[in-house]
């Protein structure tokens, strides 16, 4: 496996790196996939490289059918390169698009690449499940834009009532946007495709729960803030590896003919996972400490229980 790794990070990563630059929008077809250039193509590898890359990325053929007009080639991969600072946000629209459409997609967050879906799509919900391979049985975590969609699609965080219960939701606020996935109880609006019941663990058999993130990343943003709804999510991982996968490249020619439809490359990320906390108890309780640093209001479970805990809570957190 660690071949394998070192053989999508180098040997294919430069072959994408030479198809963008600045400039208007055109469609840059390889077999087996389509990127978007914004330029003239540079001088890069030779056919050999390229027959390397297209037998790394074989069609799908449950790929769904799309009518997107800016793109060609609809059956293909299309991968976006996009800087991470949020300066060529405008290259994200045909990305939008498809996910309006029903696509399902990679997309940088704050801390690991997710695949994500819209969250009124049921059929893009079924297909991230079988690409990802998630049990219908596990819940899955939305990307959310706003406290409002929070209040939306959960019962919210709790707050203060004036007889020593602490109001979270004021703690909350302060970290948001941020690496955080917050398990809450999923409201009647988030899709039953989304919450099911989670698990069979007595402890929390008779909840319906969903992680919540509101990434603090330029590029998640810019998307969201162009939907009408949060994105279902779960975060890449190698297939068979408990292992986050951090190149874009790679993810692409692993996962590309598993269905993706799309892929946008914010660059190579950290395996630095979001700090999970379970907000369904009597307290806050980390669960998965990650980037996010534990705060005075949360408390922490033993190792032990954590492990259990997180992956069935919310198995595909970022």
């Amino acid at each position: 496996m660690a071949a394998a790794k070192l053989f999508g990070s180098e040997s294919t990563h430069s072959l994408f790196r030479h198809s963008f630059a600045v400039g208007p929008p055109r469609l840059v077809s390889y077999p087996g996939r389509s990127s978007l250039d914004y330029a003239k193509p540079r001088p890069g590898p030779g056919p050999s490289r390229l027959r390397v890359l297209a037998m790394a990325a074989k069609r799908s053929p449950k790929r769904l059918k799309y009518s997107a007009p800016r793109l060609s080639k609809v059956d293909d991969l299309v991968y976006v390169e996009v800087d991470p600072s949020g300066t060529e946000n405008w290259k994200l629209e045909p990305v939008i698009e498809l996910l309006n459409q029903g696509a399902v997609g990679v997309i940088p967050t704050d801390t690991v690449y997710a695949i994500v879906c819209h969250l009124k799509s049921h059929a893009a919900i079924e297909r991230l499940r079988r690409i990802k391979n998630i049990e219908p049985s596990k819940p899955l975590s939305i990307l959310c834009r706003s406290l409002r969609d929070i209040d939306t699609y959960t019962t919210g965080f709790p707050r203060g009532d004036g007889q020593g219960h602490a109001n979270i939701f004021r703690a909350v606020k302060h970290c948001l946007p941020g690496p955080y996935t917050f398990i809450l109880t999923a409201s009647k609006e988030l899709p039953k495709q989304c919450v099911r019941y989670g698990t069979t663990t007595a402890k929390f058999a008779a909840r319906k729960n969903v992680g919540v993130r509101m990434p603090d990343d330029a590029i998640c943003l810019a998307i969201l803030e162009k939907m009408d709804a949060p994105l279902i999510s779960t975060s890449v991982k190698w297939p068979k590896e408990n292992e986050w996968m951090i190149d874009p490249v790679v993810i692409a020619d692993i996962y590309g003919p598993e269905g993706l439809d799309f892929v946008v490359d914010g660059g190579v990320r950290v395996a630095d996972p979001s700090t999970v906390v379970d907000m369904t108890g009597a307290s806050p309780k980390i669960v998965r400490l990650g980037k996010g640093p534990k705060l005075h209001w949360m408390d922490a479970e033993d190792d032990d229980e954590s492990a259990v805990s997180v992956d069935e809570l919310i198995p595909s957190a970022t």
